[in-house]
């Protein structure tokens, strides 16, 4: 009999005791006898006898229950329960349950049977009403808001930068740490026994160069625990003047247990860098003049708005005396782009007012002083900060937003309703019956539709599917800034996303260029027969084919009455293309001029006549009467519905659905609830089998893999790897062939394969640390032209790989989230790209961000199975694959918990 358990509440909690009770009803006689309970591979509705394999032993008993007063004494029906024995040590249940709680495999099953199943005599029944009993504790997690208060202020921050260190003005700096548990509690829960801990480095040379050197360490509270989510600080002992420090935290998970206590560690913090310099400037004082105005305690009304420049007046500390430079930077802002002046004279104030906030909302300014001296490293010192606290008024809302929704294949629905709130309204009109409709294949996932155009020929003279408003949604005249969801599938000639024209040509348009053979984003100098095309480029060329990409195209007026500083710039996935075009050094014959015809969806028109037809989808299409600010435009990008990144499934190959033939492992039905469906809507094709490479099982087809040849392919990419995304598989390791693999040796779950075909542009892998030590690793690798790797970005697994997760299925799941801003670590200057790995249900947290400096695309194969990894290739998996996906969109936690873990029961 099986029995089979999903996490549910229990995970994220360290477990202490085990006890499976299954409810005996019926023994063939009164004589007891053994009964095992073991931990066997999952089941499914298509297992069969013989049935899943047996993995692990988990106890025993000798026990006769069920035969009522046939029996003397009286053996009634009766919980028989299984817990570890001491003296035996084959009886593995609580370490197979902390293990599952772990999340080190999805889904536990547990299997009665009788020991000697030759001897009928031990035949024996169960109810179905097991239940398994856990004692635990709460898992500790890695702290947040760690930082340093600097100064004699209350704020604390975090550099991560060595080269940049916060500056410190006392010699005894606060720390702080806010102590979690792993898994967010919920309202009545017990919160768990916790303590911050902290550990300070001091550099041997005072410098970037110099080896690290414990110097410090603490605790907080000194005594008693305190529970998840408390922030706690501590004063450091005294500092020498003049050195580098770097400190860090992690939380402590107390607990007693029988009579037994014990102590649980998070994994620590990331590094924050600090230096303490006395006569470094103090926090300078800052002062608006309008329109922001500081928060009070009780007063923080809203002013401005993003992109609205507010002015401010920065004046050095009382206590300085040799001020010569300020800077500045948003922090709340995700671009947190620092800029700096120098005073006119020594210790005067500045005056700016071109300090714009990108975000609406709380915005908290940063301001430091520096007397331009540098310090032991050779680089400028900078004080430490002082802050202003204010809050930035709502940004407008689109004037225009379609979805596109209401598109559902083969309803004949022919309108675009557009959904904004702001001004009139302009649904869009669809034109071309035969090559234009809805798509399933759309942004936010299933259940949702796109805008489907020209995909009934490949003559671009037949294409003329498009959409378009009976009047201009957008004016273009002032500011304006278009964005849509693009899947684009040829690219043989020039293919408009966005247009909006005049009397004889467009206002602007945002399009792929069979030229430049790139997006584009342009204006045209006048409304003339023949203008000037003023164009900014992505900084990518050849981009890839059949993936959802973000295209934003930004006009800006800067709010003035000159228009010789007005600029147009093209942001791909959020992010922006080279530097604004100033459109009158680009033609002199510039002025801004005003749209008369409706938005055109899919083509441009000159002169009245349309071209240049787009073919593939169009999702999420939005146009806005501003100029969006860089922050705007990510968020836009991350395309939020309740809260949280919208995502899409774009491939997803599953071995457990038998082919046709044994030659390629295919892809999952277009419709889950309906297994008559074969047609994945992104058609992908099945990945072809290679080597030892074969579909086989016990019970349930799997993918499985030699660890010497077999591996399986196809070609990519899938998805814009310069954007968001996130790719999971379940993967089953096999012990044996594991072990014999040398040290450092890599076993590629999934990976793809970047344009020179000498590294993975992104990957999924097993590494062999050392002997009987194995580590599941997400990472990046950007290359040039030449195969030369040029950037990395690497997340680990927090902890290595046990026995109970190898020859067992586990979910393994990297996301890279293209928003995510980082330092990098060589340059110090702000990028965005952060990888992270999830194992299970549960984030890896490293300490260090795993960000990616360099936009990097992949092409050519993607394999399963096998790829290259540091300029080495081969690295076959020893395992078995049961399932591939990979979604657009960077997933949350919570995400990869409800959509790719397996269900709790």
């Amino acid at each position: 009999m099986y029995f089979e358990f999903g996490p549910g509440a229990l995970a994220g909690k360290h477990v202490l005791d085990a006890t499976f009770r299954a409810y005996e009803t019926w023994s063939f006689n009164c004589s007891p006898y053994w009964v095992d309970l073991e931990r066997t591979d999952n089941i499914s509705e298509g297992t069969r006898w013989p049935g899943p394999k047996s993995l692990d032993q988990m106890g025993d008993k000798y026990v006769s229950a069920g035969r009522g007063d046939l029996c003397s004494p009286e053996q009634p029906n009766s919980w028989i329960e299984f817990n570890d024995n001491p003296q035996e040590p084959d009886e593995n249940l609580t370490s197979t349950v902390r293990a599952f709680a772990d999340g080190k495999f999805p889904r536990l099953t547990l299997m009665l049977r009788a020991k000697d199943e030759t001897e009928p005599r031990a035949w024996k029944r169960f109810d179905n009403n097991a239940e398994l009993k856990v004692w635990y504790v709460h898992t500790p997690g890695v702290p947040t808001s760690v930082g340093a208060i600097p100064g004699t202020g209350t704020t604390a921050a975090c550099k991560t930068s060595a080269s940049d260190p916060l500056t410190a003005t006392v010699d005894t700096p606060t720390v702080q740490a806010r102590v979690q548990t792993k898994v967010e509690q919920h309202q009545g829960d017990e919160e768990g026994s916790l303590q911050a801990e902290f550990v300070m480095q001091r550099s041997s040379t005072d410098t970037t160069s110099g080896s690290w050197s414990e110097v410090w360490s603490d605790y907080k509270p000194d005594s008693g625990w305190v529970p998840d989510d408390t922030l706690e600080k501590t004063a450091t002992s005294k500092r020498a003047d003049g050195g580098l420090y770097r400190f860090r935290a992690r939380t402590q998970s107390h607990w007693s247990y029988d009579g037994t206590p014990g102590d649980l560690f998070s994994p620590y913090s990331a590094w924050c860098y600090l230096r303490i310099d006395s006569t470094a400037p103090k926090e300078p004082s800052i002062t608006s003049a309008g329109p922001y105005t500081a928060c009070l305690t009780d007063d923080c009304a809203p002013h401005g708005g993003p992109g609205i420049a507010g002015t401010f007046t920065f004046s050095p500390n009382a206590a300085d005396k040799d001020v010569k430079a300020y800077r500045w930077r948003f922090m709340t802002s995700d671009a947190a782009a620092t800029k700096t002046v120098n005073a006119a004279t020594t210790n005067a104030p500045v005056t700016r007012t071109d300090i714009k906030p990108s975000l609406s909302g709380l915005q908290t300014l940063s301001v430091e002083a520096s007397d331009l001296k540098t310090d032991k490293s050779g680089n400028v010192r900078w004080g430490p900060p002082a802050y202003f606290y204010t809050k930035v008024d709502l940004a407008p809302e689109a004037s225009g937003r379609w979805h596109f929704g209401e598109l559902k294949p083969g309803s004949g629905t022919m309108t675009a309703t557009d959904t904004a709130t702001v001004g009139s309204r302009h649904n869009a009109t669809l034109v071309g019956e035969a090559g234009t409709g809805g798509s399933t294949r759309a942004r936010r996932g299933a259940g949702d539709y796109s805008l489907r155009l020209n995909d009934d020929t490949s003559i671009p003279a037949e294409q003329t599917g498009h959409a378009a408003t009976t009047s201009p949604a957008v004016n273009t005249q002032s500011a304006f800034t278009v964005s849509a969801w693009v899947y684009l599938t040829d690219a043989s000639v020039n293919r408009v996303v966005l247009s909006e024209p005049g009397s004889n040509t467009s206002a602007f348009a945002l399009y792929y260029s069979a030229t430049y053979k790139k997006w584009v984003f342009n204006r045209a100098d006048k409304d003339k027969s023949s203008p000037v095309f003023i164009r900014s480029l992505a900084d990518a060329s050849n981009p890839p084919l059949k993936v959802w990409t973000h295209l934003t195209g930004v006009f800006a007026t800067n709010k003035d009455s000159t228009t010789s500083d007005d600029t147009i710039q093209l942001f791909v996935n959020g992010q922006q293309q080279g530097d604004p075009v100033i459109l009158a050094d680009a033609a002199t014959s510039y002025e801004p001029w005003a749209a008369t015809g409706g938005l055109q969806f899919g083509r441009s028109v000159s002169a009245g006549t349309g071209a240049e037809h787009f073919f593939g989808l169009l999702d999420e299409v939005a146009v806005f009467q501003d100029a969006r600010q860089p922050d705007q435009v990510r968020q836009e990008f991350r395309l939020e519905q309740d809260g949280v990144p919208a995502n899409e499934l774009v491939a997803h190959w599953d071995a457990t659905i038998s082919p046709p033939s044994g030659s390629q492992m295919i892809e999952s039905p277009e419709d889950p609830d309906n297994p008559a469906s074969t047609s994945f809507p992104y058609q992908r094709g099945g990945l072809t089998l290679h080597g030892g490479a074969a579909l086989a099982g016990e019970d349930a087809t799997a993918l499985v893999m030699n660890g010497t040849s077999g591996y399986a392919s196809a070609t990519g990419p899938v998805v814009d790897e310069t954007g968001s995304f996130t790719v999971s598989a379940r993967v089953r390791l096999n012990k044996a062939s594991l072990e014999s693999k040398p040290d450092g040796y890599r076993g590629l779950v999934a990976a793809q394969a970047t344009p020179a075909g000498k590294e993975s542009s992104w990957a999924l892998w097993i590494e062999k640390i050392a002997n009987g030590i194995y580590q599941w690793k997400f990472g990046r690798t950007a290359v040039d032209s030449t195969g030369k790797v040029v950037a990395t970005a690497l997340a680990p697994a927090e902890e290595p790989v046990g026995d109970k997760e190898l020859n067992t299925w586990v979910d393994v799941t990297g996301v890279f989230d293209a928003t995510a801003d980082f330092l990098g670590k060589s340059d110090g200057a702000q990028h965005f790209g952060v990888a992270k790995l999830y194992v299970g249900p549960f984030a890896q947290v490293g300490e260090e961000d795993a960000g990616l400096a360099a936009a990097q695309q992949g092409s050519g194969t993607l394999s399963a199975g096998s790829g290259q990894t540091a300029g080495a290739t081969g690295n076959y998996l020893p395992g078995d694959l049961a399932k591939l996906r990979v979604w657009t969109g960077a997933m949350t936690g919570d995400q990869v918990n409800n959509q790719i873990a397996q269900p709790s029961t």
